[in-house]
């Protein structure tokens, strides 16, 4: 759905999912990081940064529909009120674009860049 089965647009995506890049995540110290674990199983990541930007809500496809997504979310934006910000920002695909918007997420007009940008007053 999101890259209609386009290559360029797949490598495009995956360009920055490297370990590199994940080390990268993990060492940034604008923004915080979450794993979501059971049984010794990686089960999803999520980033937020600091200004509420939410850069990363990954689940793995064993653990979809589980609530993972919606726990992780939840704990982003529970981070972003708790140093005072009044909303979160995502660039969303548009598999999760439903996902956002029943979360209350809503499209974003102050920001025109081509992407589907959604925002949240939290």
């Amino acid at each position: 759905m999101d890259h209609g089965g386009n290559d360029t647009v797949i490598a495009a995506w995956l360009g920055n999912k490297t370990p590199a890049m994940w080390h990268e995540w993990v060492d940034r110290d604008d923004a915080t990081l979450y794993v979501a674990v059971e049984f010794d199983q990686i089960l999803g990541v999520a980033m937020v940064a600091h200004d509420g930007e939410v850069m990363l809500n990954y689940v793995s496809p064993d653990a979809r529909w589980c609530g993972v997504s919606k726990a992780l979310l939840a704990q982003m934006e529970a981070a972003a009120r708790a140093a005072g910000l009044k909303h979160c920002t995502l660039s969303s695909t548009k598999t999760a674009h439903g996902f956002y918007e029943a979360a209350g997420y809503r499209p974003d007009t102050s920001v025109v860049d081509g992407c589907d940008r959604l925002m949240k007053n939290i």
